[in-house]
């Protein structure tokens, strides 16, 4: 079986690791490693998609996955990647988002009652139990002032004089630290893992243990990710609406299924290791095929199946694939409920017209193509319509035909297209 090292090393996942002896501890089956999650909201984006996976990956190599969120640490916040201090979050807020984010959890990672069953902890637990002089006494005690104001978190802010530091984000480092040593005790935990932002707070909870009398051996290592990157430099995890999120209430399983979809052709083989559990030899004959068709999109079909799939179950996969057909001409518009429809539709062009005057009879379609720009005059909009090239709501349209109340979506909607791909969303209200 091929080892987690391996696993991440042929992905191109393995960014550092930390620590003497890392492979040979890792031989034996059954290591705890962590990976913590910062609840700023009450979901996760794509870019939390990957510290996850690692998990999932960890626990596929036999070992078993610690997610701890931040229900302490998130009321203080994490400098790293930031320029500018963070607003804190209510207690009750944060108290929300640990919650909201339970639920990605435990949809991707196999919390059973296996010796590689994942274990969901909050650090809030033990944070919130310290006073502030068990801190000073037991842990500031390790930390030197000079080597924090190097890592890279803190050095950005300290060389900015406007933003700065303050001291609560200052002590993040701290924290993080100890819960690295928390688990270790506790738990037994001897691996963190994250993205490469965190190397330095991971070496700083590594320190920690090896100082704690209280252990024998004081085993520590850490492994770390890449950061994900596009290939043209923009950042990766944004589409024209904003984030895109790991739970439907906030960015759809259609949307979703569409960002992977329009994933450009210079990362999209990347994003497979990344993000998919494919094979090497699957992923290879994907390359190949992109490599001699990229016009067909297999990898970013094949991508967007397995992440989707994935984050929302097969049954949405199948939904989805089944309403980005519809754009085609090829799938039942009046099958697709609202919130569907709304996907599909939401990026082309629309109007907004009286839907009075619907109820008083019916508008002629031949006028309509004109207002909503479809035909650029009366004797164009007929010969669209006498050569079969318009359509209502995925139907062929004759040339006396008009809109009327029936042809409403749900109560407000009608869909036009001229030609192939030409649509236009009319909105009756």
């Amino acid at each position: 079986m091929t080892t987690f090292l391996e696993e991440l090393e042929w992905r191109g996942l393995l960014y550092q690791t930390a620590g003497q002896g890392l492979e040979a501890h890792l031989a034996t089956p059954g290591r705890v490693a962590y990976c913590g999650f910062d609840p700023t909201a009450d979901s996760l984006h794509i870019g939390n998609l990957l510290p996850i996976t690692l998990l999932m990956r960890w626990q596929r190599c036999g070992h078993k996955p610690i997610v701890l969120t931040g229900g302490g640490t998130g009321l203080i916040g994490d400098p790293s990647g930031k320029d500018a201090e963070r607003q804190l979050l209510s207690r009750d807020d944060v108290a929300a988002n640990v919650r909201g984010q339970r639920r990605i959890y435990e949809r991707l990672i196999d919390f059973d009652d296996g010796p590689t069953g994942a274990e969901l902890v909050d650090n809030l637990d033990w944070l919130g139990e310290l006073s502030y002089i068990d801190v000073l006494r037991g842990v500031g005690k390790h930390f030197s002032v000079n080597a924090m104001i190097q890592k890279e978190s803190v050095k950005a802010r300290l060389t900015t004089r406007d933003q700065g530091i303050s001291y609560t984000e200052f002590s993040y480092m701290i924290l993080q630290a100890y819960d690295f040593l928390h688990l270790n005790r506790t738990r037994g935990c001897t691996v963190q893992v994250a993205g490469s932002d965190q190397y330095g707070n991971i070496v700083a909870g590594m320190d920690l243990i090896r100082r704690d009398r209280s252990q024998e051996q004081g085993e520590a290592f850490g492994i770390t990710s890449p950061l994900v990157t596009r290939a043209d430099g923009k950042k990766f995890g944004k589409s024209v609406d904003g984030a895109v999120w790991l739970t439907a209430d906030r960015t759809s399983p259609y949307r979703l299924y569409q960002f992977w979809i329009n994933a450009d052709d210079g990362d999209v083989i990347n994003y497979l290791k990344w993000f998919t559990f494919l094979d090497r030899d699957e992923i290879g004959d994907l390359a190949r095929q992109h490599q001699e068709a990229p016009h067909l999109r297999a990898a970013q079909r094949t991508l967007a199946r397995a992440v989707t799939g994935m984050v929302h179950g097969e049954q949405e996969v199948t939904r989805v694939e089944q309403a980005s057909q519809v754009l085609f001409g090829k799938g039942d518009l009046r099958a697709l409920d609202a919130d569907l429809l709304g996907d599909v539709f939401a990026d082309v062009p629309n109007t907004t017209h009286a839907a009075d005057t619907l109820k008083a009879g019916g508008v002629s379609l031949v006028d309509l193509l004109i207002e909503v720009g479809l035909a650029p005059s009366k004797r164009q909009a007929r010969e669209f319509l006498k050569n079969g090239a318009v359509s209502v709501n995925g139907e062929k349209a004759t040339l006396q035909q008009e809109v009327t109340a029936q042809d409403l979506l749900h109560g407000r909607t009608v869909l036009l297209r001229r030609g192939k791909k030409k649509w236009h969303a009319t909105r009756w209200e």
